[in-house]
């Protein structure tokens, strides 16, 4: 891509979902309809273009976050096709970061399912206009106007529905569009890329009449042009009402709802008229923010070339032993040979390659402006998270936020040369997967690898095999748990000792506290600025936060605790930073040991969509796993059963649950909180 694409041409989105609502399908349509790929890929067959993985080809899912551009309406759009389950959502996390609109993909039967709801709000947190896709309108049970009015009830949100389904008695025939007025029908053995406006049927203008009244009585709320000409009765034009919806989402206002079914190769090309038509290009998002890292101030940086470059590394991949490093540029431009500033490191890198990738395969370009995804190779030591940017204007942009890891497996080489190869394997995939986290055990002589759930782990033995031809031996998965205490008290610590000619001395008095659940750790400082030893206390509370990754019931980290540093002692020619580091390491254990400490463990959101046939069986085997049911929504013949249960009484649900219902149920779990057991 040419630096020199006007910034209003360009469109930034992410394509979020519910696993299995159709998002790579969706994805595969906008390729071919756009002229991208040649042909139709089918997740089911395996040969989806951004399912490019063999983990993901295998099981019909989404593994890895993957970056590609097409060209519409000569706007150009750069996708990024997330995946949908649970134990990936880090990919949505991090995508959800850098882009400035989102395409949701809902199932016309499933309607609002739980990881719909968890990357709705992701995109909510990020403040993310979205446009919303109910797919699947083929299948037999799919009602659109149920899963809108989910939408309203879920995410409190406003749907705005600007295309109604048209059906030829249980055929999904096209859609009526509200905006233009027009039916839109798709010619089936051209797969979809011939499609006609033709006029409304006679029998569903009322239905299309009451929707379009609604939809224009929903912009006149927000938009008092509109309102002004809808109250005296004048006529609007489908460009007014389609500026007046564009401003509207891009103010999180209103969603636009549309439907089709990706499958079947209807509905697409609409969605694609909408990205252009109501998704933010980079111009429309408020400037970047940032702090200066040599003189600690906000500083703000809007899209534009003229700007200082500014841009953040949102991903990390390793290809054929390369590091590839994806950026969101946010402002200013890059030059392949350039020297760039990593603002976090304090380092030079040097840019050896721009790319423009197509999932995994890319194109070489020489320069990249403002708006723009690209990748990388040359960038050595930047990391997931990271900003890059012109070393005269430095830029520190908000890191990103990582999921801590719930399970854990050891594994254990099988032969020394297995054992280098291991080592090596696995720190590639920790720079690739910052919710991995690997701890090799002295005692056991175990690498013991942590992660997002059974799956996650699951593809991360695979890839060490087919990847690195690592063999491994490998334990049951292992819960990780958190300490914390249930007791008040005060605790002090001292230590006086003289190694070799020097006198080291330390005294702290701390008190320490339980917090509410999810607090984390706190450190309180009541020490005086002007007392001798406030010159310790960044080595105290550096101390207390080092001691807390070790627990005294199991050795796992503390949490959800308030530390107070109250007093402390100073000598003379004695203190020093290794005294108090002692001395305040020996009262935090000390501390915890006197004031009931107890193990946390994680608690996960299960939520089941049952035939209600088998509810009974289900919430049995819930209150077996000493799972407690939080609600029953029922569903017409489904019902929808969300319950909270340990993790640990998680292990092979799928199969249990396949089996007390004959394979008609399926769940989703997801990460609550460390509570008691």
């Amino acid at each position: 891509m040419t630096a020199k694409k006007k910034l209003s041409k360009i469109r930034n989105i992410g394509i979020i979902a519910h696993i299995d609502a159709g998002k790579t399908t969706v994805t595969e349509r906008i390729l071919y309809y756009t002229g991208r790929s040649y042909k139709i890929g089918e997740v089911h067959d395996g040969e989806a273009v951004m399912d490019w993985m063999p983990q993901e080809q295998e099981r019909g899912i989404t593994i890895t976050s993957a970056v590609t551009t097409c060209d519409w309406r000569n706007h150009e759009i750069h996708i990024i096709d997330t995946p949908g389950h649970v134990d990936f959502t880090m990919e949505v996390e991090r995508s959800l970061r850098v882009l400035d609109g989102a395409l949701v993909v809902f199932c016309a039967v499933g309607g609002v399912e739980p990881q719909s709801e968890t990357v709705w709000h992701q995109a909510d947190k990020h403040r993310v206009p979205k446009i919303a896709f109910i797919n699947k309108m083929d299948r037999i049970g799919a009602d659109f106007f149920k899963t809108v009015d989910m939408m309203k009830k879920r995410f409190r949100s406003t749907p705005l529905i600007l295309q109604v389904p048209y059906f030829t008695g249980d055929t999904f025939e096209g859609i009526v569009d509200l905006v233009q007025q027009k039916t839109i029908t798709w010619e089936e053995q051209h797969y979809g890329v011939v499609y006609h406006y033709v006029d409304i049927p006679q029998h569903i203008i009322p239905e299309a009449e009451k929707y379009r009244d609604r939809l224009i009585e929903t912009i006149a709320e927000l938009d008092d042009d509109i309102a002004e000409k809808y109250l005296e009765g004048l006529d609007i034009a489908d460009q007014e009402l389609t500026k007046a919806i564009r401003a509207a989402t891009l103010r999180l206002r209103i969603v636009p709802v549309m439907c089709g079914t990706a499958l079947r190769n209807k509905g697409i090309q609409p969605v694609l008229d909408a990205v252009v038509d109501y998704l933010p290009s980079p111009e429309d998002v408020p400037p970047i923010e940032g702090v200066n890292p040599n003189t600690k101030e906000v500083e703000k940086r809007i899209s534009s070339e003229k700007e200082p470059f500014a841009a953040l590394a949102f991903k990390v991949a390793m290809d054929e032993g390369r590091k590839i490093t994806y950026l969101r540029i946010y402002s200013g431009t890059m030059k392949v040979g350039e020297d760039v500033y990593n603002a976090n490191s304090g380092r030079k890198e040097k840019i050896a390659r721009l790319l423009k990738m197509h999932a995994n395969k890319r194109e070489r370009i020489n320069e990249a402006g403002a708006g723009s995804i690209v990748a990388v190779v040359g960038l050595k030591n930047t990391s997931t998270g990271e900003t890059i940017c012109d070393e005269e204007h430095p830029l520190l942009l908000e890191p990103i936020e990582f999921y801590q890891p719930v399970i854990s497996q050891a594994i254990e080489a099988k032969t020394p040369a297995d054992q280098e190869k291991l080592s090596a394997a696995l720190a590639k995939f920790m720079e690739e997967d910052p919710t991995l986290k690997v701890k090799y055990d002295d005692e056991t002589a175990q690498t013991v690898i942590s992660g997002m759930g059974e799956l996650h782990l699951e593809i991360i033995l695979d890839r060490l095999i087919r990847e690195y031809n690592t063999k491994v031996n490998v334990g049951k998965p292992k819960v990780v748990f958190r300490e914390t205490i249930e007791k008040s008290v005060d605790v002090e610590g001292t230590f006086q000792r003289e190694l070799g000619d020097a006198k080291h001395f330390g005294h702290v008095v701390l008190h320490l506290e339980p917090d509410k659940r999810g607090s984390g750790l706190t450190i309180i400082n009541n020490i005086d600025i002007s007392d001798a030893i406030a010159v310790y206390i960044p080595v105290i509370e550096e101390a207390l936060r080092d001691a807390s990754l070790t627990g005294v019931v199991a050795g796992y980290p503390v949490t959800d605790m308030r530390i107070t540093i109250k007093r402390g002692t100073y000598r003379e020619g004695e203190s020093t930073g290794l005294g108090y580091k002692i001395a305040a390491s020996t009262a935090f254990r000390d501390g915890c040991s006197q004031a009931g400490p107890i193990l946390l463990e994680p608690i996960m959101t299960v939520d089941i969509m049952t035939p209600s046939d088998f509810m009974g069986e289900v919430i049995g085997d819930i209150n077996s796993r000493r799972g407690e049911v939080e609600s029953i929504n029922p569903r017409g013949p489904i019902s929808e059963i969300v319950a909270r249960v340990p993790l640990k009484q998680m292990f092979g649900y799928s199969t249990d649950l396949r089996s007390a219902t004959q394979g008609r149920a399926n769940f989703t779990m997801q990460f609550l909180r460390f509570d008691k057991s």
